[in-house]
């Protein structure tokens, strides 16, 4: 049974050339599951997409039926229109190509996550520029999204304040699990893994006070309640890995953190269990962007995302009730 026929409606002014990538998948391939393969996304992606230009345009683009996909004679029409369009968005693009790089913030030079995704990136676009920085947090880094002083960042998108994920979006990467770091002579540092209940009545640092990375400080708050686990009081603003360890030696406090973070000299790290805390991690952009980077990027996460399982979340997993949302979103 073919799809009901869109309604007609007001003639568009603009097209997101996304649509009509995945229109041309479709049409190429007719077939949902391979034309979402090809363009690397989830097929209940792909196919909003191409409802979502049909209703745009007020046509019907293909007949689907459980066997089958066809095009329409209005699918049929647009097809060289489609082609023309991209084409020249194509060129426009490498036109422009070497004009700047794409900047990536990476959140800080070991963060593993953020690292494997633009390593993998570079491997899929050789040809094209893609810059590493290191703003700290998502936070810091979402203004210089907005503005432009940055393309791509990555962290927990809900814990943004709204009024700047207003401009943005995003792709769940990854729930990356939690740990946490300790003098090697605490008293929990000679287990292998740490229960969440062993920190009750310790003093954690979450990074509170650091104004570029508050959506951390948030995810320990939310963790730590009702488990007697207090958070540390704002620390001096360390900028660099020396500082901070030099920061971090003096007050003893252990560290919230998550299993790839950096090894600190007289530490150790430990990762948490009962339950396993996780951090969400998306990449994130400002909304509109176009570089001719940025496709190999997403595509980048999903590959490891897949690769890796990193959003398969364990049994006793824990996020953020205002997360779920966020992270379950189609890739």
């Amino acid at each position: 049974m073919s799809a009901p026929s869109p309604s007609p409606g007001p003639r568009p002014h603009h097209l997101d050339p996304r649509l009509l990538r995945a229109f041309l998948a479709v049409a190429d391939e007719l077939h949902f599951t391979r034309a979402a393969a090809r363009l690397y996304v989830a097929q209940q992606a792909l196919s909003r997409d191409v409802r979502r230009l049909e209703r745009e345009l007020g046509a019907e683009l293909f007949v689907r039926t459980t066997r089958q996909v066809t095009l329409t004679a209005d699918g049929e029409r647009l097809v060289p229109y489609a082609r023309r369009a991209l084409d020249a968005q194509d060129e426009l693009l490498a036109a422009f190509a070497q004009a700047r790089p794409l900047l990536v913030d990476l959140n800080f030079p070991d963060q593993a996550t953020a690292r494997a995704v633009l390593l993998r990136a570079r491997e899929l676009a050789p040809d094209q520029e893609l810059m590493a920085r290191y703003e700290s947090g998502l936070t810091g880094a979402a203004a210089q999204l907005l503005t432009g002083r940055l393309d791509v960042s990555f962290g927990r998108f809900a814990g943004v304040d709204p009024a700047l994920r207003s401009g943005l979006d995003h792709q769940p990467v990854r729930y990356e699990p939690m740990a946490v770091v300790l003098p090697e002579d605490h008293r929990l540092a000679s287990l292998e893994r740490v229960p969440l209940a062993a920190l009750e009545g310790e003093t954690v640092y979450a990074g509170a006070g650091n104004p570029r990375t508050p959506e951390w400080t948030d995810l320990a708050r939310r963790l730590f309640e009702g488990r007697g686990i207090r958070i540390a009081p704002p620390a001096p603003l360390a900028v660099g890995d020396e500082e901070f360890q030099r920061i971090m030696a003096k007050t003893r406090n252990p560290i919230l953190a998550v299993v790839g973070f950096p090894a600190m000299p007289a530490t150790v790290l430990r990762p948490l269990v009962d339950p396993v805390p996780l951090s969400p991690v998306s990449l994130v952009w400002r909304k509109g962007l176009v570089h001719p980077a940025f496709d190999a990027l997403r595509r980048a996460a999903i590959e490891l995302s897949v690769e890796h399982d990193w959003l398969r979340r364990p049994v006793d997993g824990w996020i953020p009730a205002t997360d779920e949302a966020q992270m379950n979103l189609p890739k």
